[in-house]
């Protein structure tokens, strides 16, 4: 988890959507014993996590609709570079 390389404050929470992996005890239990609240999104409702489906939806928009991709590796790293200038705007 990213709880390792980071310190967040006790209380922060950990938006997520319904994905089994999420609502299973060991990711729960790890959240917890870390001090973050664990919280699920509800089903079909977009405006539920609204900056992120806009965050999804804009990268979409800027990065990959933009070209093919020939690999996964690049289409990875391609996200991984967005995502670290994006991370670094705010």
């Amino acid at each position: 988890m990213a709880i390792d390389n980071r310190t967040p404050p006790a209380g922060t929470i950990v938006h997520s959507d319904q994905g089994v992996q999420f609502g299973s005890w060991a990711f729960t239990q790890r959240a917890k014993d870390s001090g973050l609240l664990p919280s699920m999104g509800s089903v079909g409702d977009r405006f539920d996590n609204a900056m992120m489906e806009s965050f999804w939806s804009r990268m979409q928009v800027e990065l990959l609709d933009r070209r093919r991709w020939n690999t996964r590796i690049e289409l990875a790293d391609a996200i991984f570079e967005y995502l670290e200038i994006w991370r670094n705007r705010q």
